[in-house]
């Protein structure tokens, strides 16, 4: 593509992933502000930040970039092992209750795109009692996020490496999609290039059952060989990881098949959000992973023919 890439993508960044802020601790403004100052990025995706002081100046510093902000709770549940398709109705609602708390953070810091997952896929192999239990959670969380003018979008997980999640390979994400979507308006998918192959995937089995759906999307990479290797399953290692599975021709893939859904425009109307999700291994620099992705993508983007 001979046509600069911002007329048809806003590029993000995940800012709990690249920096180690997943917990809603850590040095959240010192990373922000990295972000919020490189003019690269039009968008940025925060999570739980726990102190009410850091939360407030973190706004302050969100409103003067200018820059677009979405909200990711994957972090609160995961790292709570909270579950929103439990059949422990207890530790189902527990989740709920979180996920509303996060909803009103979220809005205390005006921000209108809500990024969670479902639960566990379940051991019993049950998969439709699962999924009966995660479309009256989404409902009601939902229902609450629509009072605040938030849109809830659920990302699409690996379901047998690493998170096994109940939604994963598109034929559940387009079901329990059209399920919320016939009584609730604010409610989409994320769908990650990370988690594509981890699912058994090519990019065009992804996208188009769930095409209709898709709100929001990321861009990263996965690693599936050895085990015992830091980068195994779900962590986002940078792109050309030794033994990886993504990189330019995965991206130039993906790219592709976004078009032909229709989430970017071929008429360049209206650049549409696209969020690395890249993480460090080991004592990698940050900086220089977030460097590797700019380049990547710029490069993908030259090979680009529609």
């Amino acid at each position: 593509m001979h046509i600069p890439l911002e007329n048809y993508i806003k590029p993000g960044i995940v800012h709990f992933m690249i920096y180690p802020v997943l917990h809603g601790e850590g040095p959240v403004l010192e990373t922000l502000k990295k972000i919020l100052e490189d003019e690269y990025f039009k968008v940025v995706e925060i999570t739980w930040i726990k102190d009410p002081e850091i939360r407030k100046r973190a706004r302050k510093m969100l409103e003067t970039s200018a820059v677009e902000v979405k909200y990711g709770a994957q972090p609160r549940l995961l790292t709570q092992n909270l579950d929103l398709n439990s059949k422990d109705e207890s530790h189902r609602m527990k989740a709920i209750r979180d996920m509303k708390v996060a909803i009103d953070e979220a809005s205390e810091m005006g921000i209108k795109d809500f990024g969670l997952l479902s639960g566990k896929f379940p051991d019993d192999g049950n998969k439709s009692r699962s999924m009966d239990l995660l479309e009256e959670s989404l409902s009601e969380i939902c229902a609450y996020a629509a009072d605040k003018s938030i849109t809830v979008v659920l990302e699409v997980f690996d379901q047998g490496v690493d998170k096994r999640a109940l939604i994963g390979q598109a034929g559940g994400a387009r079901e329990i999609s059209e399920r919320i979507c016939r009584y609730h308006t604010n409610f989409g998918l994320m769908v990650d290039l990370s988690h594509i192959p981890l699912l058994g995937e090519s990019p065009a089995d992804a996208l188009q059952p769930v095409k209709d759906f898709v709100k929001h999307i990321h861009i990263g990479n996965c690693y599936m060989d050895h085990v015992d290797d830091p980068a195994y399953g779900d962590m986002h290692p940078r792109f050309g990881y030794p033994g990886s599975v993504n990189d330019v021709e995965q991206i130039v893939e993906f790219l592709r098949e976004l078009f032909k859904i229709g989430y970017l425009k071929e008429d360049g109307s209206e650049p549409m959000p696209v969020s690395f999700e890249i993480k460090p291994v080991g004592d990698e620099d940050p900086e220089l992973v977030i460097a590797n992705a700019k380049r990547k993508l710029a490069e993908a983007w030259r090979k680009l023919v529609l």
